[in-house]
């Protein structure tokens, strides 16, 4: 079954930058990639989780609009992990952080990595 490992997470003051890496075990990352794609979700205390960006294997992205601009996400093959670069953060960016399929996702979450932005 298909795991998903996040990390890259803490607290930042706004305007500040932080990097999310994600990893996966038990299936071959580049194939999962491929089949799957992989996203990157958001959830907020006391808010429903949100989809924030999503990659496909032909290098498509979407974003969901408060993040447009600011957020990146990249596929590092060499490392097999997918990427979120967080830029410009702003305190409604507080959440935790969890990536999983870009399309239909998995019932296993990871654990997800906090990002705090706060002054």
């Amino acid at each position: 079954q298909v795991q998903f490992h996040e990390s890259g997470g803490g607290l930042v003051q706004p305007g500040g930058s932080l990097t999310l890496s994600c990893t996966t075990s038990g299936t071959i990352f580049s194939r999962f990639f491929e089949i799957h794609g992989m996203g990157w979700y958001r959830q907020a205390p006391g808010k429903q989780r949100e989809l924030v960006a999503t990659l496909t294997e032909r290098g498509s992205t979407n974003y969901v609009d408060s993040v447009k601009g600011r957020f990146t996400i990249s596929r590092d093959p060499r490392k097999n992990i997918v990427v979120l670069q967080m830029n410009t953060l702003k305190p409604e960016d507080t959440a935790v952080y969890y990536c999983n399929a870009g399309r239909k996702t998995f019932d296993s979450w990871g654990q997800g990595t906090q990002v705090t932005v706060s002054s």
